[in-house]
Parts: structure tokens; sequence; C-alpha cells
């Protein structure tokens, strides 16, 4: 989810020999309790009459939604993939990762057709 950018802060170039550059810390963001978090979960229809399902608006440290996505592939049994913040599970398993997701006390909403 972290996005890597030009910590020089628009500076170019000083002449000073002594100047070093401020750099910002990047703070990994806090994972909000399941309670918190708003999941959505969509069905979409990919070439070839193929179906996946997508899991997405998590809050919280990229390690921590990897797990989730883990967990998810494997109580649905299916292949899928954990990148740009989305959980992609191949096949249609919408109701079931609702069910499991309310089962850890997320909410969760099915969104789209």
């Amino acid at each position: 989810m972290a996005k890597k950018k030009n910590n020089k802060q628009g500076i170019v170039y000083s002449t000073d020999p002594d100047y070093g550059y401020e750099y910002d810390e990047e703070q990994e963001e806090e994972t909000l309790p399941p309670q918190q978090q708003n999941l959505k979960i969509q069905r979409k229809s990919l070439k070839g009459n193929k179906q996946a399902t997508i899991i997405y608006n998590f809050v919280g440290s990229d390690e921590d939604f990897t797990d989730l996505g883990k967990m998810l592939k494997s109580k649905c049994g299916c292949g899928g993939s954990v990148k740009d913040g989305e959980i992609i599970l191949q096949g249609d398993f919408r109701e079931k990762v609702k069910g499991e997701l309310e089962k850890l006390n997320y909410k969760c909403k099915l969104v789209g057709g």
C-alpha cells in the first residue's frame, strides 16, 4: 500500500557540505480492530467466463492484510493474490467470504451486482 516517493522534499542541490537531508519516517499504518473495519466484497467477471471475488477497503498494515488473504484463500480452497490493497480470490466466493469475515467480527458488505 505504501508507495515510494522522493525523500529530498523538493531540494535538488545544496552547496552546503554539512547539509543533511531530513527524511520523513514512513510509519506503518496501524490495523483497525475487526469491528471498525468496513470491508467491501465484490464479484468481478474476467475474460473467458471466469469469476473473481475481490475484497478491499482494509485499513492496516500490509502484513495483517496478507495474513487475512491467506486465511480466506485456505478457507475457500482456491487460489488468489494479495496486491494493490485488494485480496483477489479465483471464483465466486462472496457468500462464503462474508460468512468467514463475520465469524471474525469484521464489518463487511457485498457490493456490485
